[in-house]
């Protein structure tokens, strides 16, 4: 497993759009450009988009997940256990039966 790690929209944008991302995981509390817009920038953009998973600022805030159509959230403090978990749930969606 790679990751790639990114630190501007324009770049998020960019490897997104190359297709050869499985899973984003986008900063939600993220300046100027949060990682809500952006999951909905993405999921409404391209075609078969990967996985988006939003990290949120608290758990109140997974109304704002739905929103931005992210296929999961997690909130702060981050448990590395419950990302863990939703990070693999959503690789395995990916994968063909």
């Amino acid at each position: 497993m790679e990751y790639v790690e990114v630190a501007t929209e324009p770049v998020v944008i960019h490897n997104m759009d190359a297709g050869h991302i499985d899973l984003a995981v986008l900063d939600g509390e993220a300046v100027p450009a949060g990682g809500l817009g952006i999951a909905k920038q993405l999921k409404d953009e391209i075609y078969n988009c990967p996985p988006v998973l939003v990290l949120t600022g608290r758990p109140q805030d997974a109304w704002l997940a739905t929103w931005s159509r992210a296929d999961a959230a997690v909130p702060h403090p981050i448990d590395p256990i419950q990302l863990a978990e939703a990070a693999i749930s959503l690789l395995r969606s990916r994968v063909p039966a």
